[in-house]
């Protein structure tokens, strides 16, 4: 009896840990994507590299969630960027510089999420995209200008997300400048919507942050930010169709407007503040799955700039021609090849340093107005 008692008592004991284990899941994953890449000119010679996370940015992450009862759940997600060759931290040294969040999920009512996280352009819009969806770094549009491969993130944010509705969906975002007396200096918000019906596939967004990279403890941080305004607004949209399974067809089109433009972490500081610099971005991508194994992808985008300033102004015109084709050698390792040739037209180098050709991924601009690279590699999934 007493031996019966004991053992009832121990099971008993076992069982409230093991429930709240049974609902709770942690789940560790990564990529490491690896690669040589060669670059025709770079400042007026070639360059033969290896070169880490263009496919997809090489990471690892950790992410859970705990079943709170009556449909809510408590979420979190941290996310590491490095470079594989030199086993650096990337985004500028931070430890979960890709992610960092924690938050709420409703069942009826959606997702709120606090943290570092992406903005609803990378969300929504850019899965249309070349880059943000089977291509990557390589095939971004001229300095990611609008961020659709999320070079940056926004850090003191809180996002919303809404639930699947018949196939549409939205959500956004506001990012805390956290600066007293400057509420509005390096704050940011973002809006989108995505709606997914069959093989059609479309979604609209849109951004602002102002003064971007204006205080180190504010939404877009100094060492993150692509550009350097006194106000950066994007806004696209874009549509993809899937043609009998194996086909899809893309088409997007984005605006970028920057105002009292000083500078980019691309080609520095600009000699004369721009008044005025804007980007708009005019992508067609195409996919085919030949297997599945295999696919293949290109992509063809046409950027029109305007940049007015004091010395002058400038209209430079940017034609990029990128593919890509992939191989599955297992469920989670593929090798594959990119190529992307950049050709600059129309700028004024006195008034502007943005007409000489510069590949997002490369090492620096190119001595003249062409610019290609080539990339073989290989990537893993854990």
């Amino acid at each position: 009896m007493k031996k019966s008692l004991f053992a009832s008592a121990a099971l008993s004991a076992l069982a409230f840990p093991l429930a709240s284990v049974a609902q709770t899941s942690v789940t560790l994953y990564g990529v490491i994507d690896e690669g040589f890449n060669y670059t025709n000119n770079v400042g007026g010679h070639a360059n033969e590299q290896l070169a880490s996370g263009f496919a997809q940015g090489s990471r690892w992450g950790l992410k859970g969630s705990e079943d709170l009862g009556g449909g809510m759940k408590a979420i979190f997600q941290l996310e590491n960027g490095f470079d594989v060759n030199n086993g650096k931290l990337g985004q500028s040294g931070r430890m979960f510089g890709r992610q960092a969040y924690v938050g709420l999920s409703s069942s009826t009512l959606g997702t709120i999420t606090l943290g570092r996280q992406y903005d609803s352009v990378v969300d929504y819009l850019a899965p249309l995209t070349a880059n943000g969806n089977w291509a990557g770094y390589l095939l971004s549009h001229p300095f990611d200008n609008d961020n659709t491969d999320n070079s940056f993130r926004l850090n003191n944010a809180v996002k919303y997300t809404s639930n699947n509705y018949g196939g549409f969906s939205f959500g956004g975002l506001y990012g805390f400048s956290n600066q007293a007396g400057g509420f509005s200096n390096n704050r940011a918000y973002s809006v989108g919507a995505q709606y997914v019906a069959g093989p059609l596939s479309a979604a609209a967004t849109y951004m602002q942050i102002n003064n971007p990279g204006a205080n180190a403890g504010g939404s877009l941080a100094t060492d993150d930010t692509a550009f350097f305004a006194g106000r950066e607004r994007v806004w696209g949209a874009g549509i993809n169709y899937a043609i009998a399974d194996a086909a899809t067809l893309g088409f997007v089109y984005t605006h970028t407007d920057l105002n009292d433009a000083t500078g980019s972490v691309y080609v520095g500081n600009f000699a004369n503040t721009a008044s005025s610099l804007k980007f708009d971005n005019f992508e067609v991508n195409f996919k085919y799955q030949f297997t599945k194994a295999i696919y293949a992808g290109a992509m063809y985008n046409y950027t029109i700039g305007k940049f007015n300033s004091a010395a002058g102004n400038s209209k430079p015109k940017w034609h990029q021609f990128g593919v890509m084709a992939d191989y599955q050698l297992s469920t989670r390792t593929d090798a594959y090849v990119q190529a992307m040739y950049q050709h600059v037209a129309g700028g004024n180098a006195s008034a502007s340093p943005l007409d000489q050709a510069y590949i997002t991924g490369a090492d620096a601009p190119s001595s003249t107005h062409n610019q290609f690279v080539g990339r073989v590699a290989l990537r893993h999934l854990f």
